[in-house]
């Protein structure tokens, strides 16, 4: 009986969101991935197998990772204190070196094997490759400072200037998934630590994705009583930013979701990266696991 309950709520679940593969089929998804689901060993699994089967069902998952926690416990590690200004690593030439290595090659590489172990087809890369990421240094104004207005060097900190899709476009041919290090190169050759939000979402604009999907430690939007808002449009927002309900951390990932829905792509999505399968659920239910902004219904 309880081999026929299984199969009957597994078929249950394949109708449900086959509407959804159909709708979605051929479909580029940009996923950042960070938080809970990138350090939880269980979660890690859960999103590996989530990407694949997207894949798999005909959708072109893109992924791009960030890799903060680590790049500090490595630094730690080697005796070296992280100074933040305005939220930014204040990045020198070693930590440049540090930020490389773990993102580049420890984060990014632990990331495509998993998803490899769990039947993919995955691809490593930096902006670096094939100047994927063209940069620029990024200035930042110090809001603890005596002079508030003044910009500050914060070192090899970037922004994006453009994104050359060429490379991502050829992986996706190939039955592949891109899974992206933000690190870009500056017109000189400058190695650029971006922040991996910001990738994110103007890779989603390049590509024109169906969606972008924001992976976080908080359930999603919140209003003032603690209630998950979602269909949110970007007027709604702005009013949400000018009353004070979003403000804080969470400022940043919200600017990010409103550029991408006011430059081509279609919904943005930030959500609970601490539920199991939660890539699944926000794509293949109606419900989903997080807020939803902008796009057509």
């Amino acid at each position: 009986m309880s081999v026929n309950a299984s199969a009957q709520q597994k078929a249950a679940i394949l109708t449900e969101a086959l509407p959804y593969i159909q709708r979605f089929r051929g479909k580029t998804i940009v996923i950042k991935y960070g938080g809970n689901a990138m350090t939880d060993e269980h979660l890690k699994q859960d999103f590996a197998r989530d990407v694949v089967l997207m894949k798999l069902v005909g959708m072109n998952p893109v992924v791009v990772h960030g890799g903060g926690p680590q790049i500090g416990e490595t630094l730690t590690r080697m005796g070296v204190t992280s100074e933040f200004i305005a939220g930014m690593r204040v990045t020198d030439a070693q930590t440049m070196q540090v930020v490389e290595m773990v993102l580049g090659g420890q984060v990014n590489k632990e990331i495509v094997n998993l998803i490899n172990q769990a039947g993919g087809r995955a691809v490593g890369l930096t902006g670096k490759d094939a100047c994927l990421i063209r940069a620029r240094k990024l200035l930042v104004r110090d809001r603890a400072s005596a002079n508030p207005d003044d910009l500050v060097d914060v070192g090899q900190v970037g922004e994006v200037e453009r994104i050359e899709p060429d490379l991502i476009h050829l992986i996706a041919e190939q039955d592949m998934i891109p899974v992206i290090a933000p690190i870009g190169v500056g017109p000189a050759g400058e190695t650029y630590n971006i922040n991996a939000d910001l990738v994110a979402g103007k890779l989603a604009e390049t590509l024109k994705a169906e969606k972008f999907i924001l992976m976080t430690n908080v359930a999603g939007l919140l209003d003032k009583s603690g209630t998950l808002m979602t269909g949110l449009s970007p007027e709604r927002v702005e009013g949400l930013i000018a009353d004070g309900t979003i403000h804080g951390g969470m400022l940043p990932k919200i600017a990010c979701c409103l550029s991408a829905v006011q430059h081509g792509v279609r919904t943005a999505h930030i959500i609970d990266g601490r539920v199991e399968h939660a890539l699944l659920l926000e794509v293949f239910t109606d419900e989903g696991v997080g807020t939803l902004i902008g796009g057509e219904a």
